[in-house]
C-alpha cells in the first residue's frame, strides 16, 4: 500500500479537499485503484450535530455516516462510495482508545497520547486504506490522505505525530507528502511572497514531516525565481513545486495538476513509474471544455435557509451543475434567502421582501432544498405554492418535500393549520410527524440515515421514468420526520400523488404534482450521488424542465450522452469562457 498524505500551511480553506481529489483522480486516470481518507482534528465524533455555518454542509454514506463535505468531492471526482470510516476525527479516535480502557484492552498501563493515541491513528488508517470504495475485490494500490486544518495547530499534533511515525513504519517509497501552501501577491509591491509557505514548511519539517511536492496557491503561475526561492529554502526540487492559480471552476483542477506533472513526481517519490499508465483524462477534458463554453443561462432559484454560506448547500450546486451540463446549459443560481419571502420581512424591509420574490419569479426552477429549524419555513412554503400555482419547474428535497405536503394541505384541502409537528407540536392537523423510531433525547447519529430503498407506486411517473423506468431507486436519507400516513388517503384523493414509498409502504419517499410540468419533492438526498459523468435523476428532471427539454430526456428514460471529446475537437462547444461567479460567489476557483 502506498499513502500519499495532503497538508495545509499558513491559512485554510486554500483548497486541500480539491488538490486531494485531484491527485487521487490523476492517480486513478494512471490505472491505479484508490482511496481516500479525510482526518478531522475537531473533538466531534461526527458532522452531524455541527452547524452548516460552522463547517458547510454535511455529507451523508452509504452506511449513513455524516461526514466532512470533502468526502462529497472525493466521490464525485473518483466515483468511489466510501464509508464512515474513511473520515477519521479526534472524537473517533479518543472515543476508541477509551472504550478499550474501560473493557481493560491495556492491562493497567498509563494510556497517554503517545503511544496509545498515535497508535490508535495509525491502525486505523492501515486499517481502512486497504478496504476498497470502487466496488473491486482487492485492497487499492494508493490511499491520498488529507489532514484537515492547518499545520501549527493545537488540536491536529497528535495526528502529525502519528502520521510521523507512520511514515518511518511504511519505509521510503511508500509515503509521500504534498504541502498545499499560500502565495500572497500584495497589492502594494505585486511581487509573489515566499516568506509564509518558507515558515509553513519549516514548521512541518521541525514535527518530523519533510514535504516531497509543493502545491502553492496564488492568483497566478509561480514566477521562475520564486521557485527558485521555494527549493532552496523548502529543500524542494523546482520541478516539484506547482503552482495552483486561480482558475474559473474546480474541473480545472486535475488537468492543472497534470500540465505540470504532479502524478509523475508522485509516482517517482512512491516507486510506481512502472505500474501506472500514462493518464487519461480524455472524458473529464472534454466535459470540462463543454462546461467552460456554455452559454444559453437556466436560472435555479435556491430558496433556502443558509444562503449566506455556499457551502452550506455545496453537493446541492454540485448537482445542479452535472445536470445542467449534461443539458449543455449554464447555471445561474439565484439565492434567495425564504425569511426575506415572508410578510414580516415585507413590513419591516420592503426593498429586500421585493428583490426576494423578484428574483423568484425571474427564475426558471425553483428549487427548496433540506434543513432544520422553522427559520425561513413560511416562506418556503410561499415560493412552494409560487412553483405550483404558476406551473414553475419545483424540486423540493428533505423539508422542502415535506413542506410541499403541507402547503397542498393547506392551500387545496383547506387544512390551513396543517403543519409539521417540529414547529408545531400541537397542530389539529400534523402533516409531518416525527418518526415513531426517533430518539428524543440524543441528536447525534439517530436520524434515518444512509442509503434506503424507495419502491415506485405509479410506473409511468416522470420520476421514475428519470431513473430509467426502475422498480425501485437506493437513495440516501437525513431526516427525523416523515408524512404522516394517517393523511396520506385525504392528500392522495385531492390530486398530489406518492409516487414512491418505503419497503412497508407506509413512508412517503417521492411525491408528484400531476397536470404541473415537473413539481416532484423527495424524501431523500439525490445530490449526494450526483456525479459529473452521472448525474443526479431528478436534478436532471428539474434543469430539463426549466430548459424546456423535459419530453425529450423523458422520452429516453433520463439517460443523457455522455460527453463527446468530438464535440469539443470538432468546435461545436464554442463561446466564451465563463467564470460562472453567480454559483461560485466567493470567486475561489479551488475552494468551491
Amino acid at each position: 500500500m502506498k499513502y500519499v498524505l495532503v497538508t495545509g500551511g499558513v491559512v485554510s480553506g486554500l483548497g486541500k479537499g480539491v488538490t486531494a481529489s485531484s491527485i487521487g483522480l490523476l492517480l486513478q486516470a494512471c490505472g491505479l485503484r484508490v482511496t481516500s481518507i479525510k482526518i478531522d482534528p475537531y473533538l466531534n465524533t461526527d458532522a452531524g450535530t455541527m452547524s452548516p455555518f460552522e463547517h458547510g454542509e454535511v455529507f451523508v454514506l452509504d452506511d449513513g455516516g455524516e461526514v466532512d463535505l470533502d468526502l462529497g468531492n472525493y466521490e464525485r471526482f473518483l466515483d468511489s462510495t466510501l464509508t464512515r470510516d474513511n473520515n477519521l476525527t479526534t472524537g473517533k479516535i479518543y472515543q476508541a482508545v477509551i472504550d478499550k480502557e474501560r473493557k481493560g484492552d491495556y492491562l493497567g498501563k498509563t494510556i497517554q497520547v503517545v503511544p496509545h493515541i498515535t497508535d490508535a491513528i495509525q491502525e486505523w488508517i492501515e486499517r481502512v486504506a486497504n478496504v476498497p470504495v470502487d466496488g473491486k475485490e482487492g485492497p487499492p494500490d494508493v490511499c491520498v490522505i488529507e489532514l484537515g486544518g492547518t499545520i501549527g495547530d493545537i488540536e491536529s499534533m497528535p495526528f502529525i505525530e502519528a502520521l510521523g511515525q507512520f511514515s518511518y513504519k511504511v519505509g521510503p517509497g511508500n509515503f509521500c507528502i504534498v504541502h498545499v501552501s499560500l502565495v500572497p501577491i500584495l497589492s502594494v509591491v505585486g511581487e509573489q511572497k515566499t516568506k509564509p509557505t518558507q515558515h509553513s514548511v519549516r514548521g512541518l519539517r521541525s514535527l518530523g514531516l519533510t514535504p516531497n511536492t509543493l502545491a502553492c496557491r496564488s492568483t497566478k503561475a509561480l514566477e521562475d525565481n520564486v521557485k527558485m526561492k521555494l527549493s532552496q529554502f523548502c529543500h524542494v526540487p523546482e520541478e516539484n513545486i506547482v503552482t495552483l492559480y486561480d482558475v474559473p471552476n474546480i474541473w480545472h483542477v486535475p488537468l492543472l495538476l497534470r500540465d505540470q506533472k504532479v502524478h509523475e513526481a508522485i509516482l517517482k517519490e512512491l516507486n510506481l513509474l512502472g505500474k501506472a499508465v500514462e493518464a487519461d483524462v480524455t472524458e473529464w477534458t472534454a466535459r470540462t471544455k463543454i462546461y467552460d463554453n456554455l452559454q444559453e443561462p437556466v436560472r435555479i432559484a435556491m430558496v433556502g435557509k443558509y444562503t449566506g454560506l455556499t457551502d452550506s448547500y455545496l453537493s446541492v450546486l454540485k448537482a445542479l451543475l452535472h445536470a445542467s451540463v449534461a443539458c449543455h446549459k449554464k447555471l445561474v443560481v439565484d439565492w434567495v434567502a425564504a425569511s426575506d419571502l415572508e410578510e414580516i420581512t415585507a413590513n419591516e424591509s420592503p426593498d429586500v421582501h421585493k428583490a426576494a420574490w423578484d428574483l423568484l419569479k425571474g427564475a426558471d426552477g425553483i428549487l427548496v432544498p433540506g434543513g432544520f429549524g422553522d427559520r425561513g419555513v413560511q416562506g418556503k412554503i410561499l415560493a412552494t405554492k409560487y412553483a405550483r400555482e404558476n406551473q414553475v419547474p419545483f424540486l423540493g428535497i428533505c423539508l422542502g418535500m415535506q413542506l410541499a405536503v403541507v402547503e397542498f394541505a393547506r392551500s387545496i384541502l383547506g387544512f390551513e393549520d396543517a403543519n409539521i409537528t417540529e414547529f408545531e407540536p400541537e397542530t389539529p392537523s400534523p402533516c409531518v410527524i416525527f418518526m415513531p423510531e426517533g430518539s428524543t433525547t440524543h441528536m447525534g447519529g439517530t436520524m434515518r440515515l444512509g442509503s434506503r430503498r424507495t419502491y415506485f407506486q405509479v410506473p409511468d411517473c416522470k420520476s421514475a421514468k428519470l431513473y430509467g423506468n426502475a422498480k425501485f431507486v437506493d437513495e440516501r436519507h437525513r431526516h427525523r420526520y416523515e408524512v404522516n400516513p394517517d393523511m396520506i388517503q385525504k392528500i392522495e384523493n385531492a390530486g398530489l400523488s406518492f409516487a414512491g414509498k418505503d419497503e412497508t409502504g407506509r413512508r412517503m419517499e417521492i411525491v408528484e404534482l400531476q397536470n404541473h410540468p415537473y413539481f416532484v419533492g423527495v424524501q431523500f438526498h439525490p445530490e449526494f450521488k450526483s456525479r459529473p459523468g452521472k448525474p443526479s435523476a431528478l436534478f436532471l428532471g428539474l434543469i430539463a424542465a426549466a430548459s424546456g427539454c423535459l419530453e425529450a430526456v423523458l422520452q429516453a428514460n433520463g439517460k443523457v450522452n455522455k460527453v463527446s471529446t468530438n464535440r469539443v475537437a470538432n468546435g461545436t462547444a464554442t463561446g466564451k469562457n465563463y467564470q460562472n461567479g453567480n454559483v461560485y460567489s466567493n470567486g475561489n476557483g479551488l475552494h468551491h
